[in-house]
């Protein structure tokens, strides 16, 4: 699979994952806004009917005194003697000395009209007077009550009663804290356990005794604490949703990323078995050339051909053996079973060694190699063979990502950093390395680009050698680099103690 459908893949799913939580974050906010809207519609429907009911029972109260107090004189101006609505007997039934049968009958007719008429009136009137008696007592109510002070006329026993009933009616359970103030916003009466309002928290406030004149009002404001945990309560059935999806949205990433650095690592295997064959093959044909001139008896040969053909033969054998042998440390390294043969060496001397060793090959092609030995304490515990290797390899890469139009110039640059660590800088006028790749020269197999991948011979398991070296003798490497100007690598051990 190309790498750009790789990312192509990882954008999509990290899209997709991200679209996926927008959406259960904007549905989650959805959810606690109409649970808010709900809430606050549901409270002040409360509030105003806890008004209401307080209105009421003080309306009662008043009709129960004032219609005490006018029962007697309304039941004495409302009585109305049967006398007054029962004609005497001689009236309806006449004397019938000097009357027919006929003239009686309608004479009596006439005289129960008359009663009936007169017994309506009677009854209108009466409705009348109680209409008005009724009247004055509402109005008295309604005066007596607007004459009192608003202190005076609040019940806090009745309002709490009030207000829990509403709530409940409403569907809202939760705890609250109410404060009555007056019109002019002096304190009246706080709930016993009242905690004040916090920062960010709604609270509810109602107009008392609507009717009445402004300075006869009052308000109460009330508010909920757990209000908060509540309202976003709701919130908590999408909270998981959101969670696993932000879960499988890290194991996507992660699986995707595994999938990119194997296929690094496989193209970088290819990249080393392609070396190694292109390496191995050098050696292998010098040798074959060299073994199928010696058989060849056409070919004259004397002392010096023997012995430029011998050394031939053991140089290329030994840089082919020399080539296994690094393949065959790193799978001991990887395995972690090499075992170091640590002992206190000189570490001056020991670079002293190996860069006269590399100087004749440096001065071949015109290039320089430059020495300070500055540590005034040099002594390490280290294995004397990798410790060699380790700088054998530093120089070597020094060597190969040289500048061909530029002579090759190399540094080597040892001392002491305070009491307890030994250094070593090796630095070069090469290629240079992009910043990019600087992260990445330690991995095993992976080798710097130069354009034409076979100008610089080897299996990318030079730098990954050194360092996991340095690491084995508690120490540290560390690489920088400018493309074009070249490369420093500095290295830090533990003195000996």
């Amino acid at each position: 699979m190309k790498r750009s459908y790789i990312w192509l893949i990882c954008v999509l799913v990290s899209v997709a994952f991200i679209s996926l939580l927008y959406l259960q974050g904007s549905y989650a906010k959805e959810m606690v806004r109409m649970r808010q809207e709900q809430f606050d519609e549901n409270v002040y429907r409360s509030l105003d009917q806890a008004s209401r009911d307080l209105e009421k029972v003080e309306t009662y109260r008043y009709l129960q005194k004032e219609l005490s107090l006018h029962e007697k004189e309304t039941l004495g101006k409302t009585h109305t003697d049967v006398s007054d609505f029962v004609l005497p007997l001689d009236t309806l039934i006449p004397s019938t000395g000097n009357m027919s049968l006929g003239s009686l009958s309608l004479n009596k007719y006439n005289r129960m009209a008359e009663t009936i008429s007169h017994l309506q009136k009677q009854v209108r009137e009466a409705y009348v007077y109680e209409q008005g008696v009724l009247d004055e007592v509402i109005y008295a109510v309604m005066y007596t009550a607007s004459e009192q002070r608003f202190q005076d006329r609040l019940n806090p026993a009745v309002l709490d009663g009030s207000l829990r009933g509403a709530l409940l009616a409403n569907g809202i359970t939760l705890p609250f804290h109410f404060i009555v103030y007056t019109s002019d916003g002096r304190e009246v009466y706080r709930c016993e356990d009242y905690t004040e309002v916090e920062d960010g928290m709604n609270s509810y406030t109602q107009i008392l005794f609507r009717s009445d004149p402004t300075g006869q009002m009052g308000t109460v404001t009330i508010h909920f604490p757990d209000q908060r945990r509540f309202i976003r309560g709701v919130a908590g059935y999408v909270a998981p949703a959101m969670g696993f999806t932000v879960i499988l949205l890290i194991t996507s990433l992660i699986t995707i990323y595994l999938v990119v650095r194997q296929k690094r690592i496989s193209e970088m295997k290819n990249d080393f078995v392609h070396n190694m064959t292109h390496e191995f093959k050098t050696p292998i044909s010098t040798i074959s050339i060299a073994a199928q001139m010696l058989a060849d008896k056409s070919v004259s040969k004397n002392e010096a051909t023997y012995e430029r053909l011998g050394g031939v033969i053991t140089s290329e054998t030994r840089r082919l053996r020399f080539q296994v042998e690094k393949v065959l440390q790193m799978s001991l390294f990887d395995n972690n079973n090499i075992a170091l043969k640590l002992q206190e060496l000189d570490a001056n001397e020991i670079t002293e060694n190996v860069v006269d060793t590399f100087s004749l090959k440096v001065s071949q092609i015109g290039g320089t190699l430059d020495m300070r030995l500055e540590a005034y304490n040099p002594f390490i515990n280290a294995d004397e063979m990798h410790f060699t290797n380790v700088i054998f390899n530093l120089l070597d890469n020094a060597f190969k990502y040289r500048r061909e139009e530029e002579p090759l110039a190399i540094s080597v640059h040892t001392y002491n950093q305070g009491e307890t660590h030994f250094c070593i800088s090796i630095a070069e006028n090469g290629i240079g390395i992009q910043k990019d790749n600087l992260k990445r020269i330690f991995d095993k197999f992976y080798r710097v680009h130069t354009g034409d991948k076979h100008n610089v011979k080897g299996f990318g398991l030079g730098l990954a050698y050194v360092q996991k070296m340095v690491q084995l003798h508690r120490g540290t490497i560390k690489a920088t680099s400018e493309p074009g100007k070249g490369t420093k690598f500095t290295i830090t051990i533990p003195l000996s103690e």
